[in-house]
């Protein structure tokens, strides 16, 4: 188990607290299993009726994956494999897959940052995920920013989003918050910082078979507090404009929209990587018409192959090692991003009846 992960049971409800403060909760192999361990075992208990994942931060419920250690084992062997690598890739996703079929209430609140792999342990499935945002959440899938892709069910969730939302924002990578989450669909209630101390005493008091119809009576007089959606304030531009036939059509219909909102789109994916925002829309249109362990195997294959090109580790390098900001990407422009280099990724890694996923139930 994870020095980085608590847990314990209050009243019927399993309760996970994340504890990495400093990282922003990002996730290690450690933590990936320590939660696959505690979800496993409290699956099959009775004693056990809600669970509720939390961090012991108001700064972030989790801020992606450890990409520190992307970067250090990657680069340990060619072509950025390695033993500890496909574990995490591959368990992290078992653990996505996990929570979106969890069969008891899964609470998540989202307080804070919560990005990337934080999404992926927050967005339950549609039968028992509760999802809680505050004033505080910033919300993002920002992998196209260090050269990867949204994964850990990514493909799923945002390719299923209102419109062109989920487009918008896996080809930016920017960041939303509460009022846009709820929007999406991608968080169910809101609360306010200022009620998050009488949410944690309302989880502590309650058993766990009455949770979830607490939360909602708890929540719903605070939803209007989350204000209005900037998103659906503009989704006949997001739409018009990330609807267009490939990632340069998107960017040259934002060039001719002077709006604020419609420039800042087209400054984000200036500086993103051009072949992995193209990667990144393949995605989300096969996304579209898969379910969520198909998703997850698809995605699965898309990182052996970005560990292959590098892209990531080069994205890593110049944002979080040297900092520099001046990633190298390859290709370096849009013009120069061949449509075989993105059929690339696609190509299975392992035959169907070898993939790491191939057991995820659909």
């Amino acid at each position: 188990m994870s020095a980085y992960v608590h847990t314990r049971v209050s009243n019927g409800t399993g309760i996970i607290t994340l504890d990495r403060p400093k990282a922003l909760n990002s996730l290690s192999l450690d933590m990936v299993r320590a939660l696959s361990a505690a979800l496993l075992a409290w699956r099959g208990d009775a004693a056990i009726a809600a669970v509720v994942i939390r961090s012991s931060s108001e700064k972030a419920l989790c801020a992606g994956g450890d990409i520190r250690f992307f970067y250090e084992v990657g680069q340990q062997t060619p072509q950025g494999g390695s033993a500890l690598l496909e574990d995490f890739f591959t368990e992290e996703y078992a653990l996505n897959h996990l929570i979106h079929f969890y069969p008891k209430p899964y609470i998540a609140v989202m307080d804070g940052v919560v990005m990337g792999g934080g999404m992926g342990i927050a967005q339950g499935g549609p039968d028992c995920g509760v999802r809680i945002v505050s004033n505080r959440t910033k919300m993002a899938m920002p992998e196209v920013n260090i050269g990867l892709f949204p994964d850990v069910g990514g493909s799923h969730f945002l390719s299923h989003a209102p419109g062109q939302l989920g487009m918008y924002l896996g080809l930016t990578g920017l960041t939303v918050g509460a009022a846009d989450a709820l929007y999406l669909g991608l968080a169910d209630h809101y609360v306010p910082d200022s009620d998050m101390p009488a949410l944690a005493a309302l989880i502590d008091a309650t058993p766990g078979a009455q949770l979830r119809a607490a939360i909602e009576a708890f929540a719903a007089p605070l939803r209007a507090q989350a204000g209005a959606s900037e998103l659906e304030a503009q989704r006949a531009l997001i739409d018009r404009h990330f609807a267009a036939a490939s990632v340069a059509a998107v960017m040259e219909s934002l060039r001719g929209d002077a709006s604020d909102f419609a420039q800042k789109a087209l400054r984000a994916m200036e500086q993103r990587s051009p072949l992995m925002m193209c990667v990144t829309r393949e995605l989300l249109k096969r996304g579209a018409a898969l379910g969520v362990a198909d998703c997850l195997r698809l995605e699965r294959n898309l990182v052996r192959r970005n560990f292959e090109h590098g892209e990531v580790l080069e994205g890593v390098r110049a944002l979080v090692i040297d900092k520099d900001n001046q990633p190298r990407w390859n290709p370096p422009t849009l013009a120069e991003v061949s449509a075989e280099a993105v059929a690339r990724f696609f190509e299975p890694a392992w035959p169907e009846h070898a993939h790491p996923l191939r057991h995820l139930a659909p």
